[in-house]
């Protein structure tokens, strides 16, 4: 067995470094903020999204007027590409029942699926308006039955984006804000003067607003940590070099720092998508960006086997997974970490991001090893409830906590096990005594 690296992305070297002073600001400006509310988040506004206003929480008038500017053709994409999201969040929330079961004669337990009670969804602009983003987190939420949706973006090109802010409103978001960054993100979760703290923080974002939910992680709940999106292809000879590089390429546009890698058995298939991320390079308007991503986050692995290619990926645990073999079931029995799998040259990772249904908020960074991507689960909190409804049964289960509370030597625990056990089994227990 051998895993041979015909390419490999370079080691990031100076990532400590640049961490060290995206956390060093992200803290800074999280306590400006706290200190001073909406004067703090208006100076940020205007210092990194070059847009002041009054108020940057969006009118219902100011909301039609901008997406009055959407044409009816991009407005009918809109709301076929949130329809898709919305029936398959809508399949997942029936898939998650309340239950309620008597475990013994009398003992009732069960648990309820509860919605967050408020949600702020980040929807990021930077070199693209990721419209497809406000479905994710927005339309998901409002399926999860979330009663307060708090939704911000920045602006692009100098005015709110109005593909977005459609896909926002249709979605049902409760308040619609330009803001960005770290100021968008810590307004929603420490709360200004003008607007309410949220439960849950929940989209993608650069590496400054995934710092500023790691902090804020604990004061309210997160999706998930983000990072530059990563993608992975998985191909033996049954498909040919331009699926391969046109897939790889497809996401390293997203920015310079973007992973992509190929891992095959078919040394062939290897030579021939490198030879291709060249061609297509040449002509992709935006290679200025792919090609800095190739260059320095690409991979391109060689192995022998179908098991040692699995091996590779689930260890490499990578947010989108393109499998294009002759076993496709067999990679999606056997794979264990990752973002998102996409089955067999006729689907692509394109699809997944804005259209066909599933939530494209995904883990990167090997998170694919501990969490899957955001779903309406993820506004969802399950809370378990217990009842005992006979005196029998009070009695019993009180009988056994009280000595199973005293055995680790939690005396007023018992207490509250043995005064059942008195009341409703008739046994005089002595107190702080462990009941027969």
């Amino acid at each position: 067995m051998a895993i041979e690296y015909l390419k490999r992305s370079k080691p990031e070297t100076e990532k400590a470094e640049d961490d060290a002073r995206v956390r060093e600001t992200v803290d800074a400006t999280l306590a400006d903020i706290e200190a001073r509310g909406d004067a703090a988040v208006r100076e940020l506004a205007v210092k990194f999204d070059g847009y002041e206003r009054e108020s940057y929480r969006l009118a219902p008038e100011e909301i039609e007027a901008i997406m009055a500017k959407v044409s009816p053709r991009d407005m009918a994409d809109i709301r076929f590409a949130q329809e898709q999201v919305v029936n398959f969040a809508k399949a997942q929330r029936a898939s998650m029942l309340d239950i309620e079961v008597e475990t013994l004669p009398g003992v009732i337990l069960g648990h309820k699926n509860i919605p967050v009670q408020s949600v702020g969804c980040y929807v990021p602009g930077g070199k693209f308006p990721m419209v497809a983003s406000a479905h994710m987190s927005v339309a998901t939420a409002k399926v999860a039955g979330v009663p307060r949706i708090v939704a911000c973006t920045p602006p692009f090109n100098g005015e709110p984006n109005p593909a977005v802010i459609a896909a926002m409103h249709l979605g049902g978001a409760d308040e619609i804000y330009v803001l960005g960054g770290i100021q968008a993100v810590g307004a929603m979760a420490i709360g200004t003067e003008s607007m309410e703290p949220v439960h849950l923080l929940v989209g993608p974002g650069n590496a400054f607003v995934a710092e500023a939910k790691r902090q804020l992680f604990g004061r309210v709940g997160i999706d998930l940590f983000a990072g530059p999106t990563e993608t992975m292809v998985i191909a033996d000879e049954t498909v040919d070099a331009e699926m391969c590089a046109t897939d790889l390429l497809g996401q390293a546009e997203h920015g310079y720092n973007s992973p992509a890698c190929l891992i095959t058995t078919s040394r062939r298939l290897a030579e021939e998508t490198m030879a291709e991320v060249e061609r297509i390079l040449k002509i992709l308007p935006t290679a200025d960006t792919a090609s800095v991503s190739w260059r320095d986050y690409g991979d391109v692995i060689l192995c022998d086997t179908y098991e040692e290619m699995l091996q590779v990926a689930n260890d490499m645990a990578y947010e989108h997974v393109q499998v294009m073999t002759d076993r496709d079931d067999w990679f999606l029995e056997h794979m264990t970490c990752y973002g998102a799998l996409f089955l067999g040259p006729r689907t692509n990772v394109a699809n997944g991001d804005k259209v066909i249904g599933t939530n494209h908020t995904l883990p990167t960074k090997k998170a694919g090893r501990y969490t899957g991507g955001l779903w309406v689960g993820k506004y969802l909190k399950t809370h378990s409830y217990q009842r005992i409804t006979t005196d029998e049964a009070a009695a019993s289960i009180g009988a056994y906590g009280s000595r199973l509370c005293l055995l680790e030597g939690f005396v007023g625990h018992a207490e509250q096990c043995n005064l059942r056990v008195r009341r409703y089994g008739g046994q005089n227990v002595p107190y702080g005594e462990p009941a027969e």
